[in-house]
């Protein structure tokens, strides 16, 4: 078979440059801070550019140091642990990984990259283990119902991920790394900004020998067709790319790119081999003439792209491609800040298996309000979807805070959200159900965060109810779909709290989380069981230290039980894992870094049967002059 992926410089550096025309994140038309600047800045929760004490919703935020400290291994290593967040993997490093944010469905989070939406529309999720971290600048995970602003997907909130991006002057990197599991991981960049604009250029190589993925069924119902004990390795090579210039006092032009190219090796009866895309590629364009208007255009072309392979022989292929484009507003009017935006989206699907339709149009308007008068502040989102495959769909919610001291905030909100079939639901050939409406939600939440001398902690709870969940409906039998389809036949209740501690005193850095939650179904033979594979209690510690040269940290992360099934007959056991680091200065421009995973080797499961790994070691060696 010809290979169907181009070379990463043909695929990403040729269209970006065609599309320095136009991403997502901008300013409000009054902020005297450039959105491109994203230290101080939270844009996901209401697309413009807000503090992060500012912002009325609830924001974890990740930056390019927090990344470099706790040297993790992968982006799901990175998130795992933090506030609202479950995960469950299927093998190791590279392995198809989930994420639950706040109980709700893997496919129930929005992801983005500068703006742009990631993700399959056959499966409906995006690949997080596939997006390098050597390539990421900085993440911004919104918890709770955000369609009103994005549509589709964001019934458990919105995780938006920025590429690499330089501060000021000249910044060239490199960092060479090796460790357990025979792995080893290599990356270079340049990057500079001056007065008239900024550049960044990253490649990174990574591959493992990884784990056996697939542990066996003690007892199968058949003879093992799975089983197969060597290493399941994996291989990841990507691409980053971002420039872009200012163009007298009002204009603002950026494009950026991302592509990251894989080869992943599992167990399984039909495919032991995938091959795939992730690829992003956009623009922005940005005019604002004045303190009181700000005009954005955003366009882009997204891809997830897998063929499939068994032992070596090619099995299928499915690539989904996405053409984006946001045309958003700003304008100061009196004391507020309204917002005024249309988007559109066309999915495509390309490959071996013919759907009865193969693509999607969804344009969508929405309009936000945010006030600040005296000590209380608001935020209302309305949205209005419509898809050429399921018809119409309104959003909305309302967001309020109130400071009743100088360190204290409380805050209140209710919004709906919703969630469209993806194309296997609608129409995989002998399962799709045409006639499926889109899941959607309602919710509600009550916050009160606090910051002072040093010490800065929230606590949230939160209840979501979620109708017409989609799943699998065994009674739905004809003479094409002889084993079922699936429909909206499920209802579940989501209630659940989050705590968050950040202190900084005399040198020490503690970061702590704790999440607990009840994800129940509410409906069928399952009503009252626990969601699968979301755990009810998880945690996440991260302490470190600066002594002198010398770097030291710790992270605890432990979740507690879960279930692999709807109906709670396969349990999985809670867990703790316990992670060391050490990092040396060597001079102003070299610097070294260890790292030791899970030290006491501990052994657990996050899917029934799939293996992770056990105590783990990185050595990582960078350089990145001074300025």
């Amino acid at each position: 078979m010809q290979s169907r992926i181009p070379g990463p410089i043909r695929a990403v550096v040729v269209p970006s440059a065609l599309a320095v025309a136009l991403s997502m994140s901008i300013a409000p038309a009054h902020a005297a801070t450039d959105a491109t600047d994203l230290d101080e800045v939270v844009v996901t929760a209401t697309r413009t550019a807000r503090t992060q004490d500012q912002t009325l919703a609830a924001v974890t935020v990740i930056d390019r140091e927090q990344i470099e400290r706790l040297q993790p291994l992968s982006l799901p290593d990175l998130l795992r642990g933090l506030p609202g967040i479950s995960l469950g993997n299927n093998g190791g490093p590279g392995k198809a990984t989930s994420l639950f944010l706040r109980g709700t469905e893997s496919d129930h989070t929005l992801v983005l990259v500068d703006g742009l939406r990631l993700g399959s529309a056959t499966t409906g999720g995006a690949s997080l283990q596939d997006i390098p971290l050597e390539q990421i600048e900085r993440i911004e995970i919104v918890r709770g119902p955000f369609s009103s602003l994005y549509g589709s997907e964001a019934i458990g909130g919105v995780i938006q991920i920025f590429t690499r991006q330089p501060k000021t002057g000249f910044a060239p990197n490199l960092s060479l790394g090796v460790g357990s599991f025979d792995s080893n991981r290599s990356t270079a960049g340049v990057a500079g900004r001056g007065d008239a604009g900024w550049y960044s250029l990253q490649a990174a190589h990574e591959q493992s020998e990884g784990i056996n993925a697939y542990r066996g069924n003690p007892r199968p119902p058949r003879p093992e067709r799975f089983l197969d004990p060597d290493r399941d390795g994996y291989r990841n090579q990507s691409l980053s790319l971002r420039a872009g210039t200012r163009i007298a006092d009002a204009w603002t032009l950026e494009t950026q790119a991302l592509r990251a190219e894989m080869r992943n090796e599992y167990d399984g009866s039909l495919n032991n081999v995938a091959k795939g895309v992730q690829q992003v590629v956009g623009g922005r364009a940005r005019y604002a003439p004045g303190d009181a208007v700000a005009v954005t255009l955003d366009i882009g072309r997204t891809a997830d792209r897998s063929d499939a392979f068994q032992n070596g022989v090619y099995s299928s292929t499915f690539d989904t491609l996405r053409e984006l484009g946001s045309l958003q507003a700003d304008l100061g009017v009196g004391p507020g800040l309204l917002t005024l935006g249309t988007d559109w989206r066309r999915d495509e699907l390309e490959g071996s298996t013919t759907y009865l339709v193969s693509e999607r149009i969804t344009r969508g308007a929405f309009a936000q309000w945010q006030q600040a008068f005296g000590a209380h502040s608001l935020q209302l989102n309305a949205r209005r979807d419509d898809d050429t495959q399921f018809g119409g769909h309104t959003t909305g919610s309302a967001l309020w805070g109130w400071d009743f001291t100088d360190s204290l905030r409380l805050t209140a909100s209710a919004g709906t959200a919703f969630k469209a079939p993806t194309f296997n639901e609608l129409y995989f050939p002998g399962f799709g159900n045409p006639t499926l409406d889109p899941e959607a939600s309602r919710s509600v939440e009550l916050g009160l965060r606090g910051k002072s001398a040093g010490v800065g902690w929230a606590l949230n709870a939160f209840d979501t109810r979620i109708d017409d969940l989609i799943a699998y409906d065994p009674t739905l039998i004809d003479r094409d779909h002889p084993f079922g389809q699936p429909n909206n036949i499920d209802r579940a209740r989501i209630r659940g709290a989050e705590a968050t501690l950040d202190v900084d005193v005399s040198g020490w850095l503690l970061r702590g989380s704790a999440t607990w939650l009840d994800p129940r179904n509410e409906s069928g033979r399952n009503a009252g069981k626990v969601l699968p594979r979301r755990t009810r209690t998880s945690g996440r510690v991260d302490l470190d230290r600066r002594f002198g040269a010398f770097d030291v940290g710790l992270s605890v992360i432990g979740a507690g039980a879960r279930f692999d099934d709807p109906a709670n007959s396969n349990r999985l056991g809670g867990y703790a894992t316990t992670d060391l680091r050490l990092g040396y200065t060597i001079s102003e421009d070299w610097s070294v870094q260890l790292t030791a995973g899970n030290v006491f080797d501990r052994q657990y499961e996050t899917v029934l049967f799939y293996n992770q790994p056990g105590r783990n070691y990185f050595l990582t060696v960078r350089y990145r002059p001074a300025n």
